[in-house]
């Protein structure tokens, strides 16, 4: 198994791309401590873990906050002694002009999307620095390297993630940690699947993409999985991109 007995924090675990995570992960080996903002999201996500006869935790948080994550960091430790791998996965996306964008939803994207990820690596190195090694994969987004429409914030906060995956990168490789991400395309997770619902929007879409369907949530897993394998010891900085050929046209 490629994750045999890894501890991994998995953030946005309730639903969609983290949840598929966790369920790819468990069956690899790994324990997995499913984090999100929904409780009964990441309940769902655990009774899927266990039904797989796998073993995890819940830990309820806004990873925004910073007690919360350091919340989440010590239950942790307090339970599984170390972390291996950290997959910040939770994100939002907001969908319409810039000119009809309020302060407040301008935050609430890059509190989510950017300041989460500053915040859980803070607390999750210094650990990964005692075990002398670790492996961070953070999900960005190929709207961070190519605009959508009527989405600035979260293009904005997407190349964000790059710059500080590359700049984290950087910084830890030679200390033992890799730090990657992955840049999906479009993918069926509820936070798309409500861009789905308007048909005009869904084959707008569907028209960019060369592989002309949207990603299943298991295909993005499997990145996530081999970036927080062995096998990708070697990657430091990348940016994932898996995304139907989104960013070739």
């Amino acid at each position: 198994m490629l994750l045999e007995d890894k501890v991994a924090i998995i953030t946005g675990a309730g639903s969609g791309m983290g949840r598929a995570d966790a369920l790819l992960f468990v069956k690899e080996g790994a324990k997995v401590v499913i984090v999100d903002i929904n409780k009964e999201g990441a309940e769902e996500t655990l009774r899927q873990v266990q039904a797989q006869r796998g073993e995890g935790m819940v830990v309820v948080a806004d990873v925004s906050k910073a007690e919360d994550v350091k919340r989440v960091v010590e239950e942790t430790i307090r339970k599984y002694k170390k972390i291996d791998i950290l997959v910040n996965n939770a994100g939002i996306l907001l969908t319409h002009p810039i000119t009809e964008t309020t302060e407040e939803e301008w935050d609430r994207i890059f509190n989510t999307n950017v300041k989460a990820i500053f915040l859980m690596c803070r607390e999750v190195i210094p650990y990964m620095l005692k075990q002398g090694k670790g492996k961070i994969i953070n999900i960005s987004s190929c709207g961070g390297e190519v605009a959508f429409p009527g989405s600035a914030p979260y293009c904005a906060s997407k190349a964000a993630v790059n710059m500080l995956t590359k700049a984290l990168a950087y910084d830890y490789a030679a200390k033992g940690i890799n730090v990657n991400a992955v840049a999906p395309g479009f993918t069926k997770t509820p936070m798309v699947k409500e861009l789905m619902a308007d048909e005009m929007v869904k084959k707008g879409l569907l028209a960019n993409i060369p592989a002309g369907r949207f990603a299943e949530p298991e295909e993005i897993a499997q990145a996530v999985l081999w970036l927080a394998s062995d096998a990708s010891s070697y990657c430091h900085g990348l940016i994932l991109n898996i995304d139907g050929g989104w960013i070739i046209r």
